[in-house]
């Protein structure tokens, strides 16, 4: 099953939780045991799995992405100057694998699927690929 999901994102750099989306997925695929994908399809966003208890830690990782890779840079040659959100991206990664057991995500008891944006804001997509065992 292959799913195509929408959000819209509203600053420059976000973490947005689609947790619930993607187990909601694959809740609706029937799947009991296999695997999830989750694939962002755009050059200057992400896929990462971290902590969704405390709020301070996308802060502090997107703090810290903007340290490593500021916004302005007097080499970047990309015309779009949007560069930054691009190493942002390629850093953090396109997609994340998550098994499923018994029809459930198998997840740490702190960690949530985010949807990370490096240059909005924008309309975004991202797909969620169940995959079976069977």
């Amino acid at each position: 099953m292959l799913e195509k999901k929408s959000l819209r994102t509203t600053n420059r750099d976000s973490m947005v939780d689609v947790s619930h989306e993607v187990r909601s997925t694959v809740r609706e695929s029937g799947v009991k045991d296999g695997q999830a994908i989750i694939y962002c399809p755009h050059t200057t966003a992400g896929i990462t799995i971290n902590e969704n208890a405390d709020p301070d830690v996308k802060h502090d990782m997107l703090m810290r992405l903007d340290e490593v890779y500021p916004w302005e840079h007097k080499q970047y040659r990309h015309m779009e100057g949007n560069s930054a959100a691009h190493l942002k991206a390629s850093t953090v990664g396109t997609s994340q694998t998550v098994l499923i057991s018994e029809g459930e995500l198998i997840l740490g008891q702190w960690q949530g699927i985010y949807f990370c944006e490096f240059d909005g804001p924008r309309s975004r997509t991202y797909y969620v690929k169940v995959v079976t065992d069977n």
